[in-house]
């Protein structure tokens, strides 16, 4: 079985939100395979699914973004997945708005979500796409929290929209294709 978890804060006022990437991502995932990931499981919203024949666990922590790994270890945990089946959907400032790029493995990079699920794994070696949403002013990192929790303005909403869309394509084809291939056809540059 794989896993594939995007993550976010769960709550109204959180769902449009920059951090929320990841839950949008996947919302735009399940669409494409048919799914409605609304079972909640390991203090998740979750749906078992199968990709190409594959059994995946489509997964939306609940826990809050800086806590998110205690729900992905429990599923981890009960189904015996092993690191290279996880696959992690999240935001990240450190990208232009509009950009995607996938990784095999590595630090968290400052993504609170992924640093809680690399210390309850106890492992870097998880694949991630990180979803671009821009910075709010480098090195004024006060600014952080509303920036994050501010939703998308209207004006990147296009290129926003694109990401959410190739994050989603990118998940589904990493249940079945070679990561190199994936990589290749999804890590496009976007301009900051």
């Amino acid at each position: 079985m794989k896993l594939i978890a995007g993550l976010g804060n769960p709550g109204k006022e959180y769902e449009k939100t920059r951090h929320n990437s990841g839950w949008m991502a996947m919302d735009r995932l399940a669409e494409k395979c048919g799914a409605d990931v609304s079972t909640k499981k390991f203090n998740a919203l979750t749906a078992s699914i199968r990709i190409e024949g594959e059994a995946v666990l489509l997964m939306k922590p609940l826990t809050y973004m800086n806590e998110s790994g205690s729900a992905v270890v429990q599923a981890v945990n009960y189904y015996h997945i092993d690191p290279q089946d996880i696959l992690i959907l999240h935001d990240d400032m450190d990208l232009p708005a509009g950009s995607v790029r996938i990784r095999t493995g590595g630090s968290a990079g400052g993504q609170k979500g992924m640093k809680s699920i690399i210390q309850c794994l106890g492992t870097d070696h998880i694949a991630r796409i990180r979803i671009g949403v821009g910075h709010s002013r480098r090195g004024e990192h006060e600014l952080v929290p509303d920036w994050v929790l501010s939703p998308v303005p209207k004006s990147e909403m296009d290129v926003y929209e694109t990401a959410l869309k190739d994050a989603a394509d990118a998940a589904y084809d990493w249940v079945y294709r070679p990561m190199d291939r994936i990589m290749n056809e999804y890590n496009i540059k976007v301009k900051d």
